[in-house]
């Protein structure tokens, strides 16, 4: 459950840290952590929706996809490439 609800400390923490000092960081760690919470958010509705069985399929799903492309961006990221996160929105700007 940890994969799939906690990966937007690691973003938070890289853009608090270096964020300031290097528009570049600021530019991942956003891109980062705008997916991050999104598919946070996510999970744990599917976590909630194990009541209703439902969540027993979707909750991996979830978790399986933000553990993915967390990978590929930070891949990316390590690359120099700015990574754009399929499937999410700009909560953070």
């Amino acid at each position: 459950m940890g994969g799939g609800t906690l990966g937007w400390i690691g973003p938070l923490v890289a853009l608090v840290a270096k964020g300031n000092q290097s528009p570049t960081v600021r530019a991942h760690a956003i891109a980062a952590l705008n997916f991050q919470l999104l598919w946070s958010i996510i999970t744990v509705i599917c976590w909630i929706l194990i009541c209703v069985v439902i969540g027993f399929v979707l909750a991996p799903i979830a978790t399986i996809i933000a553990i993915v492309f967390g990978i590929i961006g930070g891949v990316r990221a390590n690359d120099g490439q700015l990574y754009t996160y399929p499937m999410t929105f700009s909560i953070i700007k």
